[in-house]
């Protein structure tokens, strides 16, 4: 019987894991399909493909504390955050997929 529930305990676990790719479906519209485009409002003309996965985790947790300052995105980013309600694992999950994806040229 233990093995049969620590098995469905750690199935369970699996599911719950945060998918990036999947999370990262909500920031196509701003920042492309391959975080390629520069966002709206953002100065500087940074894209996020291939960031450093601390900056990006750091940049995402400010947004949803509301504390982040990088010039003009941050009212769209701030709401953006609010709305999707992403745990701490969701951040670094998709922190994690946007850090592998190729930087733009």
């Amino acid at each position: 019987m233990k093995k049969i529930l620590l098995g469905i305990v750690l199935a369970t676990g699996c599911l719950m894991a945060s998918d990036g790719a999947a999370i990262y479906k909500k920031c196509i519209a701003c920042h492309g399909v391959n975080a390629e485009k520069v966002a709206p409002g953002s100065k500087g003309g940074i894209t996020i493909a291939g960031m450093d996965k601390a900056r990006l985790v750091e940049q995402l947790k400010g947004y949803a504390a509301g504390t982040a300052d990088n010039g003009g995105a941050k009212a769209i980013m701030y709401a953006n955050m609010k709305n999707f309600k992403l745990t701490d694992a969701d951040i670094d999950a998709v922190a994690d997929y946007i850090s592998k994806l190729p930087a733009a040229k």
